[in-house]
């Protein structure tokens, strides 16, 4: 039987859904939350947490008709009546869905702040960003990821919002990034905003949340006090996604013997005028994986594009089998595979996956059309998507369903060395594993060679042969994993990244 929160004793629901209906994603879905509370959502991937946050902002889906009862803050929300401006705020799991690319952080903030007659300088405060005359005039896509996301939480609450609704907000951030957010969020849920927090990480969800909901194809399959539900839930599928969290304890041992497949020496790059990588050396073996961990804006993607080919170094080298890589040709693309942390951004929104997937290997691989579908299709299955969400286009996906098609794009090039840039940070703990699964299993039968960049030390635990340490550009730290993560399994997190 289905639970519904009751919150009769913490005082009035701001938020009240009654049988919300979103066929064919969502199936009679009811819950309440009062003032300051924060209530998580937690589930697979297209289990309908984003459409049912959605319905509390009058959105929905390209086709999709919703039926049922939305209430926030005492209005009726609806399609054609969405929330009053400001009232709800969205915290998205990619930031770059709310943030204008091509103008000043400053101007959009000054702009949407008038609008509200609030304060830049105190909404920059909150979401622990600075507030000088440099920064403002930046670009979005000159901060970090983690800045990005504060940057998001910035704007919602230049609304001066009663609900904000944070789908994945600690997406792809560092240890000490993430308990800054989480803290955030409960000191605005101490000052009466209601918070619905959208989270694969369940740690976080123990940390913040008081209530839990967790869905499956569309239905309330638990929902409770989170103690409770994710210490001692009475459902299987609830168990089976506690138990799906890796941990730190969790740390592999094995080691790699091989000579180095690729290597980067006296790596120095920048961004402007600002030096983002000084001196990097790195080296990984065919079949093993190097994780590549630090806070956010160390430069561990700066790494990554330089490996990639996407970002022009300074100076320094990077050697793939022992040849120099300047000028690439298509056989040195098709050789070294990325794979980015923002999947949404990387697909064109007007194509299906399907066809941008078979596109890799038309170009890379030689492949007719036909051929390359079929290829796409079977590599699809392997990472676990859906059949039906193969033919849709990205809009109609998950945030992990796309995370899914762009690994599924890179292996489909066949490469030597995938660069994964926090793949699995938007996913559940269930398909998480799956993935990490697949990618040890290729690491190991084709002899693959996988950079991982995570901020998950528990993802790194599981998968990382060699670990590297990157703090303000430069290597700080390096060994097999066990050595490097065995401060954090011991619960050191004074000294967390």
């Amino acid at each position: 039987m289905t639970d519904v929160i009751d919150p009769a004793r913490q005082g009035s629901p701001v938020i009240d859904v009654v049988d919300l209906r979103a066929e064919p994603i969502l199936h009679g879905v009811s819950f309440q939350v009062p003032a300051g509370q924060v209530l998580a959502i937690v589930g697979a991937s297209g289990s309908g947490k984003t459409t049912t946050a959605l319905a509390l902002l009058g959105e929905h889906p390209p086709g999709v008709a919703v039926t049922g009862a939305v209430t926030v803050a005492g209005q009726r929300i609806t399609a054609a009546r969405p929330p009053t401006p400001g009232t709800v705020g969205f915290i998205p799991q990619h930031p770059s869905s709310v943030l204008n690319p091509v103008r000043r952080i400053g101007a959009v903030l000054r702009e949407i702040a008038t609008r509200h007659g609030t304060s830049v300088e105190a909404a920059l405060r909150r979401a622990s960003l600075p507030s000088d005359r440099a920064f403002l005039r930046r670009y979005p896509h000159q901060l970090s990821g983690g800045q990005q996301q504060r940057l998001a939480v910035a704007q919602a609450l230049l609304g001066d919002p009663a609900v904000i609704v944070a789908d994945e907000p600690t997406t792809g951030q560092d240890t000490a990034t993430r308990d800054e957010v989480v803290r955030e969020l409960s000191e605005l849920a101490r000052q009466g905003i209601t918070i619905v927090l959208l989270s694969h990480d369940l740690d976080i969800v123990r940390t913040l949340a008081g209530q839990v909901v967790v869905l499956r194809d569309g239905q309330v399959v638990e929902a409770g006090p989170t103690d409770s539900v994710l210490a001692d839930p009475r459902e299987k599928y609830t168990r089976e996604l506690v138990a799906a969290q890796p941990g730190v304890d969790d740390v592999t041992t094995r080691t790699v013997e091989a000579g180095p497949r690729l290597e980067t020496t006296g790596l120095t790059a920048r961004h402007g005028r600002a030096t983002v990588l000084r001196e990097v050396s790195v080296r990984a073996a065919a079949g093993e994986c190097l994780a590549v961990v630090g806070r956010s804006g160390s430069g561990k993607t700066t790494l990554a594009r330089c490996i990639a080919g996407l970002h022009r170094p300074q100076s320094g080298s990077v050697r793939l089998d022992g040849r120099e890589l300047t000028r690439r040709t298509r056989k040195d693309l098709a050789a070294v595979q990325y794979v980015f942390q923002d999947a949404r951004a990387s697909f064109d929104p007007h194509r299906t996956v399907l066809d941008q997937v078979a596109r890799t290997a038309v170009r890379l691989r030689d492949m007719s059309t036909e051929q390359a579908r079929t290829a796409a299709l079977e590599i699809l299955a392997e990472v676990g998507l859906p059949a039906d969400a193969m033919r849709r286009r990205p809009g109609g996906l998950s945030g992990g369903e796309l995370q899914r098609c762009a690994l599924a794009r890179a292996l489909l090039a066949e490469p030597s060395v995938l660069i994964c840039d926090e793949i699995t940070s938007g996913l559940d703990t269930l398909t998480r594993a799956t993935v990490l699964d697949h990618l040890q299993r290729l690491t190991r039968r084709r002899h693959l060679t996988l950079i991982m960049i995570s901020h998950d030390l528990g993802v790194v635990a599981r998968i990382a042969d060699h670990v590297v340490v990157i703090h303000d550009g430069q290597v700080t730290g390096h060994g097999p994993a066990a050595v490097v993560l065995s401060p954090f399994a011991a619960g050191k997190r004074e000294n967390a990244l």
